[in-house]
């Protein structure tokens, strides 16, 4: 590997000699020069890693030839050294981006820490984040082959998600280790819902919050203690896409509380969503308001009646709170509603936002959009970029500017799939690929978990003997008739209905506006 290419402008570089040598001594290449001028010029012939630029010099000021050669290599660093502390000066050195700003004297260590911050940061960074976690990497094995509780699979969700956003930003070889990590975690938690999903639902069970519960548990008491909420619901919204725009959300808002929940299986928003805004089980919003249930045969939109199911659950419990309900389906909409805001004093306030949900469909049918987000990093990027340049956090700002609080939720997340699987149905069997309602189904895949009394968790059932079979891991289903066709056009798509912990565990977070 070549050496770090300094130049160092000093129009005392003859003072200099000490720091000189001691560089040269720890491998780098060092280029001095005592002109602001001739340093213009260099850099115009000439490449390096880094500049060391004194402030006050004879003819052109450091100032001037930081402009000159930002101009030039407008990522190249400089780290401006100076006498002066006088706060202007200061000002417009970190106005022309500076990398760093040393005060003379400057001893050999700061030069040092100087190269260290700005030169070898990344392999830094990168050293210790795989020393890390190839330190926690038996923990994380023990928390997986042990986990018992919902909570301790949430615990491994956090950090899992942890170890994958900061592997993210380095170039590591830890990547294959943690994925399979994560892969044994979807094993081992299939195998633990299929022995508990069940249990949940009979009479007194000590199960853990769910869909039908989130409202009732979470939003009911901040209004009943005389608080103003935004329920924000984004679709198909992972804990690790939360932990991505949080640092943006943090400019607005605080976190007061950080929980995950239990979506209901399927994980699909005919299911989970309408749970969450009637606090009912999808049978007994079935048994309770049939003209607000839509059968998974029927063309229209599963999710059309999410205003009327939200009166519904406020009727029920006796809550006369106003409220406004708003759907996002695209950016000129949410800047359309963030200008309705402006003195609003409704106490409850409900906004779905599909973009998640679009991003993940247009993924699986773009060419264009699985290039640009191939893996689950550039799943979190996307949503990050989406997030800072779109109108939604304009509404975000305007909500915490009105003093409201926010629980920020989903519905349901979504797994990368990768492994189809045959399963057999009648012709009334729905579509979606991670899970299947109907008669007679037969499914290939070893990992399938059936539900042959749909009743006893909550679940409609289309005909007598119609029964749910689930995926997990990262299978998807696909049919016989055109098999390798389907198998090829959704392998590593986006997906959601079935089981894993990107599916089920997902956040539920309350902000205070600052």
């Amino acid at each position: 590997m070549n050496p770090t290419k300094i130049l160092w402008v000093d129009d005392e570089i003859h003072l200099l000699k000490p720091y000189i040598i001691y560089l040269e001594e720890k491998g780098y290449s060092l280029t001095s020069i005592n002109s602001g001028q001739d340093a213009i010029d260099l850099c115009q012939t000439e490449s390096f890693d880094i500049v060391f630029l004194d402030e006050n010099m004879p003819g052109l000021s450091g100032l001037e030839v930081l402009q000159e050669i930002k101009e030039l290599h407008p990522t190249l660093p400089v780290v401006m050294i100076t006498k002066s502390e006088e706060e202007h000066i200061m000002e417009q050195a970190i106005g022309q981006k500076i990398a760093d700003y040393l005060i003379k004297p400057v001893n050999p260590s700061q030069i040092l820490l100087c190269l260290k911050k700005h030169i070898h940061q990344r392999e830094i960074v990168e050293e210790h984040t795989n020393t890390n976690y190839r330190q926690e990497f038996s923990d994380i094995t023990y928390m997986i082959d042990t986990a018992s509780t919902i909570e301790e699979w949430m615990a491994i969700e956090r950090t899992l998600t942890k170890w994958e956003i900061e592997l993210d930003n380095v170039d590591s070889s830890m990547h294959t280790m943690l994925r399979m990590q994560r892969e044994q975690a979807n094993q081992q938690f299939a195998k633990f819902i299929a022995k508990n999903y069940e249990g949940w639902f009979a009479p007194n069970a000590n199960r853990p919050t769910m869909s039908h519960d989130v409202m009732k548990q979470t939003v009911f008491p901040l209004l009943d203690a005389g608080e103003k909420v935004f329920v924000v619901v984004v679709d198909n919204f992972r804990y690790d896409q939360w932990k991505t725009i949080q640092p943006l959300l943090s400019e607005w808002f605080t976190v007061k509380e950080e929980q995950m929940y239990t979506s209901i299986l399927p994980t699909a928003t005919q299911y989970a969503r309408n749970a969450i805004f009637s606090g009912l089980l999808p049978a007994q919003i079935q048994e309770m308001y049939p003209n607000l249930w839509i059968d998974e045969d029927e063309e229209e939109s599963k999710n059309n009646n999410e205003e009327a199911l939200i009166q519904t659950l406020l009727d029920r419990y006796r809550k006369r709170y106003n409220y406004s309900y708003y759907k996002v389906n695209e950016s000129d909409f949410c800047e359309r509603i963030t200008r309705q805001f402006k003195g609003l004093q409704t106490p409850l306030n409900i906004v779905v936002i599909n973009f998640i949900d679009m991003l993940s469909h247009s993924r699986t049918d773009s060419k264009m959009m699985r290039e640009l987000a191939n893996d689950e990093a550039a799943y979190r990027s996307l949503t990050l970029s989406w997030f800072k340049h779109s109108a939604t956090a304009e509404m975000f700002k305007r909500i915490a500017a009105l003093g409201y609080k926010v629980i920020l939720t989903t519905d349901h997340g979504t797994t990368r799939v990768s492994n189809p699987v045959q399963i057999v149905g009648d012709k009334n069997t729905n579509t979606n690929l991670r899970y299947k309602v109907g008669k007679s189904l037969n499914c290939s895949g070893k990992n399938c978990m059936e539900i042959t009394r749909p009743k006893q968790v909550g679940l409609p059932t289309p005909n007598v003997s119609s029964s749910y079979v689930f995926c997990s891991n990262d299978d998807f289903f696909a049919y016989p008739n055109n098999f390798n066709y389907y198998a090829q056009f959704y392998r590593n798509t986006f997906q959601h209905g079935g089981i894993s912990l990107e599916e089920m565990l997902i956040p539920l977070i309350t902000l205070d506006p600052k």
